[in-house]
């Protein structure tokens, strides 16, 4: 009750219209002693979305946490039913390229039901099939939620490439695990090319537009959503000097360093720096050329400050993890750099929960290991009812 308590005060406290706090807590209080648990309101529930988000620390992009979309989706608790909401999702989050922020709240954990998840740690991910020597084509990170999905029914393209969709793996406590294809036409990608260097088309890299976050437990008031998927948009950095450049990610930065012509025998020749930037480049100019939004790790810097200005304006704290806020790049450039910041935990918020964590990426393990053992089921066809479902 406490966190209950916390929560609806802040809530009536910054949004004085819905009236005196006291009788919402006499009747949450009887509702709790009743079910365990109790229901926020669709006020409530998009007012501590919004707040989770504006006390995410290590989110830069917070500036525009009033306009996030917020889609009560409570009474979704079917895997299939979620898999298409999450498609849903991605249509609307897209937007014809021009994102929007977007969450998802799918069924909460209650006391005589637990809430489903969602295995992904994004909504859009790439597989990673791995040889029996190590090498992976496709994204290395999740070369063990592809094997996870596999064994449980999920067939890859016969004609494999670095950029295959995974299949959304949700989990529910009354069918187990359940796979659903992500269809190509409601992922809109973005193909990369360099403003200068031609040549740069024939890495056929490409990266899609709506980074949506689905492995992290919303929290709001001690009612814990383990399926909200979320989104806001790319900072190219994430893109250009994280996915496509991490050593254990797309790794990059060697096969550009050398169609650079830089010297790439010793690290004193900053070689990777130089590469690091070009491919940063074609990030930023491909999706401006494509129309997606995104934004440059300079100018949202500059919005992050603008952010803490209104914050402390307004009369509250910001949290902000030092490491996370400055960009993977040029840091002592920005001025998010140049500064101490709070470090307080402040609720509603967003958690990865370990087990979570280790589902986004390996597929195991299970949260409801008793569930019923559906990769026969998805064998016998999941995958064609959904594309069918989806089609008509």
């Amino acid at each position: 009750m406490d966190e209950a308590e916390e929560f609806l005060r802040l809530f009536h406290e910054e949004n004085p219209q819905a009236g005196p706090v006291e009788p919402r807590l006499s009747a949450v209080r009887a509702e709790i002693a009743l079910r365990g648990t109790y229901l926020h309101t669709p006020d409530e529930l998009g007012f501590g979305a919004r707040v989770a988000w504006r006390n995410s620390a290590r989110c830069i992009g917070r500036l525009y946490w009033r306009s996030l979309t917020v889609r009560d989706l409570r009474h979704v608790r079917d895997a299939a039913d979620i898999a298409a909401e999450c498609v849903e999702h991605l249509r609307l989050a897209t937007n014809a390229g021009r994102v929007r922020p977007v969450m998802t709240v799918f069924a909460p954990d209650a006391p005589e039901q637990p809430g489903p998840c969602i295995w992904n740690e994004q909504l859009v991910r790439y597989a990673g099939y791995r040889d029996a020597f190590g090498n992976v084509v496709g994204d290395p990170r999740y070369a063990g939620l592809t094997d996870a999905v596999t064994e449980l029914g999920w067939r890859p393209p016969t004609q494999r490439s670095p950029f295959d969709l995974l299949p959304l793996a949700v989990e529910t406590a009354h069918e187990g695990v359940r796979l659903f294809p992500v269809p190509r036409d409601v992922v809109m990608e973005v193909p990369l090319e360099h403003p200068d260097l031609p040549w740069f088309t024939d890495l056929s890299l490409r990266w899609h537009a709506v980074p949506a976050i689905s492995n992290m437990r919303l929290s709001i008031g001690g009612v814990s959503y383990p399926a909200a998927p979320f989104n806001g948009w790319y900072m190219g950095t994430e893109i250009g000097a994280r996915n496509l450049a991490d050593a254990d990610r797309y790794d990059m930065l060697p096969e550009i360093g050398e169609r650079l012509g830089l010297d790439t025998s010793s690290e004193a020749t900053l070689w990777r720096d130089r590469a690091l930037v070009e491919i940063n480049r074609a990030v930023l100019h491909s999706y401006a050329s494509a129309g997606v939004t995104i934004t440059d790790h300079h100018t949202e810097s500059e919005r992050f400050l603008t952010h803490i200005q209104k914050e402390e304006k307004a009369g509250r704290q910001c949290p902000a993890d030092w490491s996370w806020i400055v960009p993977p790049m040029s840091g002592s450039l920005t001025p998010v750099f140049h500064r101490y910041y709070e470090t307080q935990h402040l609720r509603p918020e967003f958690v990865l929960d370990p087990d979570a964590a280790q589902r986004g990426q390996h597929g195991a393990p299970h949260r409801f290991p008793a569930a019923p053992d559906v990769a026969a089921a998805a064998r016998r066809g999941l995958f064609a009812a959904f594309r069918r479902r989806l089609s008509g």
